[in-house]
């Protein structure tokens, strides 16, 4: 059975289909060898990641349900399979010879630390919490367990990246495939001083104030020195001198990467007047296109290949628990 439930916005009405609460409650989605996946477990993150995937679209109800209806479709499928690999590496875990007080002393201490962040380190009003969600310390305990045991399985098997090696050659192999990852277009360093036009100034104001900060420096006045006196924007990039980094025609409006790349290293351009701000501009270095070399990127490299090999250690991991348990889908 299906419930229909709305959401209002904007004086609109938007439709979004759930299982019944009912359904929710007492339905059973996945067993997981001795363990059971309820609905409500995993609606409980699909109402999570849906309602933030929609909520850029919060005042138009069509395309928030919409773009809702179609993320949990997806989350519903995927959080499945995690909740039934979690149960599997918990089996595994509690039916292993690791089992041991030393664990569950070490639950405990998480479960202290918890307790001190988040609850005035008082125990009692943790429990009280738990009763207004409907949980009892019995419950929020065993999933502070399962998590625990989560988090250490998959590091030792998968994702402590430092013992998984990737040897030279298999780095050089990746460069020389990918060399389309390490190609840099032209790019200069650039500095940049920014007026903006604020609406209740005088039409002219921006344009004269970027035309008396040139003046300063045509007279030899250093442009870092004005950019962190009179260039609006962010602190930092004051605090720089403009110094905006080496950067590419891509990341600035036409009108202004067409001056900059036109400079030459040590040159500073004219005012630039835009609609928005006035803008002057100054290239330290410029560096034409190039791929970067196996040198500069080589790290990159290394924790890319790590990276996919852990998810390939995983994977394999994962059906090695499949094939020695037993998985009911409802």
């Amino acid at each position: 059975m299906l419930k229909i439930f709305s959401v209002l916005a904007a004086g609109t009405l938007a439709f979004c289909v759930l299982p019944s609460r009912a359904e929710l409650v007492s339905g059973i989605s996945v067993v997981v060898n001795d363990s059971v996946i309820t609905y409500a477990e995993i609606e409980e993150e699909v109402v999570k990641g849906a309602t933030l995937a929609a909520q850029p679209y919060a005042n138009d109800p069509q395309r928030y349900a919409q773009r809702y209806n179609e993320e949990a479709q997806r989350l519903r499928a995927q959080d499945i399979e995690l909740f039934v690999e979690d149960k599997l590496i918990v089996h595994e875990f509690n039916n292993s010879p690791y089992t041991t007080n030393i664990l569950e002393g070490l639950i405990d201490e998480q479960i202290q630390k918890d307790i001190d962040r988040n609850y005035y380190g008082d125990r009692a009003r943790l429990i009280q919490t738990l009763r207004k969600e409907g949980k009892t310390y019995e419950e929020y305990r065993r999933i502070q367990r399962d998590q625990f045991i989560i988090e250490y399985e998959n590091y030792q098997n998968n994702s402590n990246l430092r013992k998984i090696l990737i040897s030279p050659l298999k780095i050089e192999q990746y460069y020389d495939g990918h060399k389309d990852e390490f190609k840099v277009d032209d790019q200069v360093h650039l500095r940049m001083i920014v007026v903006n036009k604020v609406a209740d100034s005088a039409p002219d104001y921006a344009r004269k104030v970027a035309d008396e900060i040139m003046a300063k420096i045509d007279s030899g006045v250093p442009f870092a020195e004005m950019a962190g006196v009179y260039s609006s924007g962010p602190q930092a990039l004051r605090t720089e001198g403009g110094d905006r980094g080496w950067v590419e025609r891509s990341l600035f409006k036409a009108e202004i990467s067409k001056v900059a790349f036109s400079l030459k290293p040590g040159q500073h351009s004219g005012v630039i007047d835009l609609p928005e701000a006035c803008y002057l501009l100054m290239v330290e270095d410029v560096r034409p296109a190039h791929d970067r070399p196996l040198a500069e990127v080589r790290d990159d490299i290394e924790r890319t290949l790590r990276a996919q090999e852990s998810q390939r250690l995983r994977k394999l991991w994962i059906e090695r628990l499949k094939r020695k348990s037993s998985i009911q889908y409802y």
